[in-house]
């Protein structure tokens, strides 16, 4: 058997498409398994990457990712993807595309992310009832992963981001057994704390793993879309675990950051801890959403 090195992270309440191919996509080995025991699980059993029944899949696609994801590489998918010429769609169509994917990064759930993406947002809806936008935020955190849906494997588009350039912190889950045939990891030019990047330069500045978050960011820019600052820093970092929940890349960050680092932890315990087998009913959730989509992202959007 394999040998992993994870962590469990806690929280506190702030708490024709191109693509490359290295090795096998996981998604072509593992099929979903409703765990119907995870109704119930204590928060402190969230982000286990030690044990659980879907343990193999998330290792395999952690490996894949780690291996691949280069400077180089993000550098190549910015190209392919930043400039949104793939495909013109609504939103609330690419919500319910994901109807077709499970994420095969996550150990705490195994069903469609449609299902996680109304489970977010009325989770926030709840508790923030007078910001609209956050709670759209929630609806729409994860809808970056149709790249799936279009041939890009999952570990380029699921998973746990981090920064490229530089080197590649403790906080990265699977870190010390993941990255022995990431080139970068032996670059010199790469692999020191800081890398190709100056201190204290800001997140902006920086280039993550490519993933969900990065090209949603910038499929929300490209469109015009008016969701305020703090919400479009949700999106492209809640998945930088390292960094909100474990502390990693501080040196890296900028006034900014610090300043936006609330919204992202208090983003974080939504999109976490409301991962239950409670499935919401989607069809009466819809006309709510689809009035905040009007609001702030209209219309067909190109992708």
């Amino acid at each position: 058997g394999k040998n992993f090195v994870g962590l469990i992270f806690l929280f506190d309440t702030y708490g024709d498409f191109y693509h490359i191919r290295h090795g096998p996509d996981p998604s072509l080995a593992y099929r979903p398994i409703l765990d119907l025991e995870q109704k119930d699980k204590d928060k402190t059993e969230y982000r286990n990457f030690e044990s659980g029944s879907l343990i193999d899949r998330v290792y395999n696609t952690y490996k894949l990712m780690h291996t691949n994801q280069t400077l180089d590489f993000v550098k190549q998918k910015h190209s392919e993807w930043s400039g949104c010429g793939h495909a013109q769609m609504e939103v609330m169509e690419a919500v319910i595309s994901l109807d077709q994917l499970v994420d095969e990064s996550d150990p705490d759930v195994d069903f469609p992310n449609s299902y996680h993406a109304f489970q977010t947002a009325e989770g926030i809806r709840r508790e923030h009832p007078h910001k609209d936008w956050f709670q759209l935020v929630g609806l729409i955190h994860d809808i970056g992963k149709i790249m799936a849906l279009s041939g890009e494997p999952q570990w380029a588009v699921v998973g746990d981001t981090f920064p490229v350039g530089c080197r590649f912190q403790n906080g990265i889950v699977f870190r010390g057994s993941t990255f022995v045939d990431n080139p970068d990891d032996k670059n010199p030019a790469y692999n020191s704390e800081c890398g190709i990047y100056k201190p204290n330069c800001g997140l902006d500045n920086v280039l993550m793993s490519w993933g969900h978050d990065e090209y949603l960011y910038r499929v929300m820019k490209f469109n015009k879309c008016t969701i305020p600052e703090e919400g479009l820093y949700m999106i492209r970092f809640h998945s930088f675990y390292p960094w909100h929940s474990h502390g990693d890349y501080m040196h890296l960050c900028d006034d900014k950051d610090m300043r936006m680092i609330p919204w992202v932890r208090e983003f974080n315990k939504f999109d976490l801890y409301t991962k239950t087998t409670e499935l919401p009913d989607i069809e009466k959730l819809k006309p709510y959403y689809q009035s905040l989509i009007d609001k702030y992202c209209p219309g067909v959007l190109k992708w």
